[in-house]
């Protein structure tokens, strides 16, 4: 893969992380099976109207409790943070998954660079509000433009990425380019698309997901195999291109990693 770096030692071992390689969900299906409800509620539509969609020049801005607010070109931030390959499990929300090598790097040092005072508590992001490009944004169904948020101790976990490429290869429209949010031990949808801006805040966030069905979508969104949906199990899940279901794993494999973030929380009311 062009451009690409393996783990940061201490993140896995060697061949659990090529165990995940052999894995793999193949691109074509990664660039066709999207949920990004700004272009569109069905996935297989999400792409063809995310074709004219223009990642540049595309600038992020990150402010709020910190004492070096910030504006950053995307191709700045290419060149100032070395890009790895992170092989991640993605899992929705909905029950299916796959396994993607993205391209990006860690939050927490985009986050070190701009110096989170003591008054930041939580990270809200915020991904573009252009329904001309954007024609999902047209429903007034959702409170856009959508919305989503860390804690501070989540954002500065290692595993949390900011992706630009997937494949070895910058992110495709429909993927959320030019930049996203990958946290793989959360259901996909707190890994927010196409963000313009983050700022560090005091206060929990209130997410897109949260303002639309509070009994449904929380804000932690942490996988829990233990914990279902209103309306489906979350125990199995089926991957993209297998025909037989798997069982879920407790922060969808990483729990060695993030469960000391939540050890005295009850995962089940904070869901």
């Amino acid at each position: 893969m062009a451009g690409s770096a393996l783990l940061p030692s201490g993140i896995w071992a060697a061949d659990r992380y090529e165990e995940l390689r052999k894995e793999l969900t193949p691109l074509k299906a990664i660039t066709s099976y999207n949920n990004f409800y700004e272009f569109s509620t069905k996935k297989e539509e999400v792409a063809p109207l995310s074709q004219g969609f223009r990642s540049s020049p595309w600038s992020l801005k990150v402010g709020g409790h910190v004492s070096k607010p910030a504006t950053f070109d995307i191709d700045d931030l290419r060149k100032r943070f070395p890009q790895e390959e992170r092989i991640y499990r993605l899992r929705c929300v909905e029950g299916w998954s796959m396994v993607v090598p993205w391209m990006g790097f860690p939050l927490a040092a985009l986050l070190k660079v701009v110096e989170p005072s003591p008054k930041a508590k939580y990270v809200r992001f915020e991904t573009l509000q252009d329904w001309k490009q954007m024609p999902g944004q047209k429903s007034s169904w959702y409170s856009w433009p959508y919305v989503e948020g860390l804690r501070l101790d989540e954002a500065m976990n290692d595993l949390a990425i900011l992706a630009t490429g997937l494949y070895g290869n910058p992110l495709p429209p429909q993927n959320g380019a030019p930049i996203r949010l990958v946290v793989p031990w959360k259901y996909g949808f707190k890994s927010i698309k196409s963000i313009v801006k983050i700022d560090l805040v005091g206060s929990m966030p209130n997410s897109l997901w949260m303002q639309a069905a509070p009994n449904e979508y929380g804000f932690y969104a942490n996988v829990n195999p233990a914990v279902d949906h209103p309306r489906w199990s979350q125990s199995s899940e089926r991957r993209i291109g297998e025909f037989f279901r798997r069982k879920t794993l407790p922060f969808n494999g990483y729990a060695e990693h993030v469960g000391h973030l939540y050890a005295r929380m009850d995962l089940r009311r904070d869901f």
